[in-house]
């Protein structure tokens, strides 16, 4: 290994370098966030896998915020970071084989130990290139350095894979009491704001009946196969699943004319 370092490659782009103004984003959606009425009911839920979105904060930052505000009380000893290789063409499935991750407040540390026995399990290999700039990942290590900074992080990235593959993996990771999962994906992109709001609602429908032919009814997210895996997971180990937020560009940018859709969800 060249570098033990996984640099931060998309701040200053995907969201900020300055470690205060990371901190601003997080202290805003926070601010939102608690003035929502959830139920105690509901916030008491304590998830063991959530769906994040991984655009630039400005745009999906709340979305994902809101998942990690249930995330937060897990007392998981390692997170894993999966999301899809938009970069590199590979087979497979790829781990992080750093020692630490760069954020802008700070360096996680990557549990190297349980990824190499992972890797023997499963057979992750490592591409380098698709680690070196993939952003469906790295926009998470910033929230996880602030919700959890004392947490070892692992990050996953796949290329062509089939789901069932990738739920086998994720099924033996929550099997494991000491995870917690984070699924990075991006909904629909580039539609009109009605077409991608008919879209995406295949997606919503299919996470929050666990019903993976609802997602076949037009789902296009970019992390179709994290969401399916995740579905396949859940079913296998009888998890519940919640909707949390969904939004899209447009309620950022008010352009409504091409637009991305934005998720979060949790199973518990």
């Amino acid at each position: 290994m060249e570098n033990a370092v996984r640099k931060a490659s998309v701040q200053g782009q995907f969201y900020p370098k300055e470690c205060a103004k990371v901190k601003t984003y997080f202290q805003a959606f926070n601010h939102t966030f608690d003035t929502m009425n959830i139920p105690q009911n509901i916030k008491n839920i304590v998830p063991r896998a959530i769906i994040v979105p991984h655009a630039g904060y400005i745009y999906s930052g709340f979305t994902a915020n809101f998942a990690y505000q249930f995330l937060k009380q897990t007392r998981a000893k390692r997170i894993i970071v999966i999301g899809p290789s938009h970069y590199r063409y590979f087979k497979g499935i790829s781990g992080s084989y750093y020692e630490q991750y760069e954020t802008p407040c700070g360096l996680l540390e990557i549990d190297s130990a349980y990824l190499f026995a992972l890797a023997k399990r499963f057979n992750i290999g490592f591409e380098p290139t698709a680690h070196q700039k993939e952003h469906s990942t790295e926009v998470q290590m910033p929230f996880l350095e602030h919700y959890f900074p004392k947490t070892k992080v692992i990050e996953l990235i796949y290329g062509e894979i089939r789901a069932k593959t990738l739920a086998n993996i994720i099924s033996a990771l929550l099997q494991n009491q000491d995870n917690a999962l984070i699924i990075s994906s991006d909904l629909s992109h580039f539609h009109n704001l009605k077409e991608a709001n008919a879209l995406d609602k295949n997606c919503l429908k299919g996470v929050e009946k666990l019903d993976l032919n609802e997602l076949e009814k037009g789902c296009k997210a970019c992390g179709l196969t994290g969401i399916q895996a995740m579905i396949l997971a859940a079913k296998h180990l009888k998890l519940s699943s919640k909707l949390l937020d969904y939004r899209t560009s447009a309620d950022t940018s008010g352009d409504k004319s091409s637009v991305v859709g934005y998720m979060s969800a949790m199973f518990y």
